[in-house]
This record gives C-alpha cells, sequence and structure tokens, in this order.
C-alpha cells in the first residue's frame, strides 16, 4: 500500500516557504501541509498569482500540497458555533474562501480542528451549538464538492475543547450532511484521549476519515514519545486507507530539521516503505 508521508509548514517556523519546500523535498516527504495563517491573516488577501505561485513552488520541488490546516488562527472573531448571528454567517463565509484558497493552491483537503473556535458557550445548549456549527458549514460544504475538495472536521481532546471529542461524534457530525466532500479526520494525540484503543477507533471509522495526522501524546512527532505506530500502521493498511499521514507536533524544541528527518524516518520504518 502506497503511503503518502507529509509535514505541516509552521514546524519551520519563521522560514520562507519555498526553503521549507526544499528541505521537506531534500527529506524525502511527498506532500506539505500549509497554515494559512502562516502567509497572511486572510487568505482572501492572498492574490491569484501568489497561490499560483504556490502551487508551481510545491511542483518545482516535486511536492503535493496536501492540506491546509489551523484555518480559524487568523483573522480573529471566527466561530462556529457563537451565539451572534453575524459572526457564524462571517465563519460560514470565511469556510469559502477558505475552500477556494487550498483548491486554487492545489490542495485536495481541509482540516478544521480550531478547538477555540467551536467551544460551547455558557448558557448555550449543546444541540443548540451543534445545530449552528452544522449551519456554520453548510456554505463551505457545497463550495467544496464544486471545487473536488474535501473539508475534514476533526474530533479534539476534552483538554482543548468541549465540542466533538471522539471519533463516533465526529462521524455522527458529518453523516447529519450526507455529502462525500465532508469527512473526518484522526489525528494521533487527540485519539490517546479518547476512551477507545488508536487501532480500534482507526478501524470502526474506516470510510469516514480521509486525513490522517501523525504526532504523540507528548506533542512531539512520530517516534518522539511512547506511542507505538505499528499497531497504527496495521490498522490503517487494514482499513484500505492510502491518503496522507502528516506530521503535526506542537512542542518545535529538536528543530525543524530533526523533527522533519527523524519524523520521516520512523514513520517509513514503521510502515515499511
Amino acid at each position: 500500500m502506497d503511503m503518502k508521508f507529509a509535514i505541516c509548514n509552521e514546524t519551520y517556523k519563521d522560514w520562507k516557504l519555498d526553503d521549507i519546500m526544499a528541505h521537506v523535498s531534500q527529506c524525502g516527504y511527498d506532500a506539505i501541509e500549509i497554515a494559512p495563517f502562516t502567509l497572511a491573516e486572510r487568505v482572501t488577501d492572498i492574490s491569484a498569482d501568489e497561490r499560483k505561485e504556490i502551487r508551481e513552488a510545491a511542483a518545482r520541488h516535486q511536492l503535493e500540497i496536501s492540506a491546509i490546516h489551523w484555518v480559524f488562527i487568523s483573522p480573529p472573531g471566527l466561530y462556529l458555533n457563537h451565539t451572534d448571528e453575524s459572526i457564524r454567517r462571517m465563519t460560514a463565509d470565511y469556510l469559502v474562501d477558505l475552500v477556494d484558497f487550498g483548491a486554487d493552491i492545489g490542495a485536495k483537503f481541509m482540516i478544521v480542528g480550531s478547538p477555540k473556535a467551536r467551544n460551547v458557550l455558557e448558557g448555550v445548549s449543546y444541540e443548540q451549538a451543534w445545530a449552528w456549527a452544522q449551519e456554520s458549514f453548510r456554505l463551505g460544504v457545497e463550495r467544496a464538492a464544486e471545487r473536488d475538495f474535501t473539508i475534514c472536521f476533526e474530533p479534539l481532546a476534552p483538554s482543548e475543547t468541549n465540542f466533538i471529542n471522539t471519533a463516533e461524534e465526529g462521524i455522527r457530525f458529518i453523516k447529519e450532511f450526507d455529502h462525500p466532500n465532508f469527512k473526518i479526520m484522526l489525528d494521533v494525540k487527540a485519539m490517546c484521549s479518547m476512551p477507545k484503543s488508536i487501532p480500534e477507533i482507526i478501524v470502526e471509522s474506516a470510510g469516514e476519515f480521509r486525513y490522517f495526522h501523525a504526532n504523540d501524546a507528548n506533542l512531539k512527532g512520530p517516534g518522539f514519545g511512547e506511542v507505538d505506530f505499528l499497531p497504527i500502521a496495521k490498522a490503517l493498511k487494514e482499513t484500505g486507507y492510502d491518503g496522507y499521514i502528516s506530521v503535526e507536533v506542537f512542542d518545535y524544541s529538536e528543530g525543524p530539521e530533526t523533527i522533519a528527518t527523524q519524523s520521516l524516518a520512523y514513520l517509513k520504518k514503521t510502515f515499511e516503505v
């Protein structure tokens, strides 16, 4: 099975995007995942020519752009299930802008985690927050279908958000849309907080997840902590998953070069690529 390995660009902090792509390619990755906030406050500030340049730079370095993520870091004020209708409307409209940006630079997926932009606010019922969040996604999902693009909602740990903390709940959320362009993604760090084992979650989520983040409960890269990826690799192969395995870390203390090279070496050894 031919897995594709990617890494997130914010791992490299203040590096220029072209330099990041050069190093990612040199390491042997297949793709790069891009956080829009590292490029501009709003994706609408990134011109058509600049989007073309990003796409061409990736091709020049023989990389795919796997996805965009960390999509609600900026601009300020975005919130999926806020009590203020105008804020929800702004968020829904920006999701459409994000889909267009992602498709324009050649990505196929958008990861929506954004824990602080989806917390159930005080005085709001869970059911109401659920309904508002669903409405916020509707226009973006419609645009995703038009652009041959997939939005992937990310279940996250209770320590990060109080809204959608398990894969089962995430699947129930996207299934109410019953739309091929709206799925979930799975993240190892987040799955460490879930009641079931990671391999069990992967197998039970087969067909409903379209993207996979590789990291450790300690916030570092795969192989930098105690999470054993051999059962994870086995479960992914069992489900027939042949998409991206993308390195996303939150502790950058080892530095981008070490994180990138050692994470990929561990993943390739684990998956026997």
